[in-house]
């Protein structure tokens, strides 16, 4: 059952975040489908948790918490453009996170040492996690040069999102690639658009 509604979820937040990246933003059918999308994802995230605890799996732990981080984040971050200011959700997300990017470099480390080739999957994702934390960090304390870093951050999560959802599709489903490709190419090929976007959408600060 748990697995079902994991897949459901999953399967929903594939086909709209796809629709979603292709479609103008900031409209009512944008608003519409984002909603959806960050409800089915995080379903299929926590309850991505709960199976990785049930069966103990590292690739179900790892989607699990970088996807909700990243959808509960993200969402936290369009609130701002109302002038929602930063509180203690915030600040636990990002301490939360900060815990599991370091515990993601520990194990990449463990895991190399040991010639073990997940290592690498382990570690890119702790060293991307600890970047996220170190932007948060900026964001938080005024830091950031971008104006509107309430939009150009939200994008960058909700895309990051996507990206774990590609990356749990395709790993379930790969009969060709090594299975380190497997986990890292959807990161890859999301991580040059949310560049080009936020390149697109920011406001920099240049006093």
């Amino acid at each position: 059952m748990l697995l079902f509604v994991h897949v459901i979820g999953g399967s929903i937040s594939l086909l709209l975040g796809g629709y979603i990246m292709v479609t103008r933003k900031g409209g009512r059918r944008h608003k519409k489908a984002g909603n959806i999308y960050f409800i089915s994802m995080l379903i299929s995230a926590l309850v991505a948790l709960l199976l990785s605890w049930i069966h103990p799996n590292y690739f179900l732990f790892i989607v699990g918490v970088f996807t909700a981080f990243m959808l509960l984040s993200g969402r936290r971050y369009i609130q701002k453009k109302d002038g929602t200011r930063v509180n203690g959700t915030d600040w636990l997300l990002t301490a939360v996170m900060f815990v599991f990017a370091m515990t993601f470099i520990g194990l990449g480390i463990c895991n190399l040492y040991y010639q073990k080739v997940f290592g690498t999957v382990f570690l890119s994702f702790g060293v991307i996690s600890l970047l996220l934390v170190y932007q948060d960090y900026k964001s938080f304390t005024g830091r950031s040069k971008i104006v509107n870093f309430w939009l150009t951050t939200h994008l960058q999560r909700m895309i990051g999102s996507y990206a774990a959802s590609l990356t749990a599709f395709l790993v379930v489903n790969n009969t060709l690639l090594p299975a380190s490709v497997a986990w890292l190419l959807p990161t890859a090929i999301m991580v040059p658009l949310i560049f080009i976007w936020t390149r697109k959408n920011k406001v920099v600060n240049k006093s």
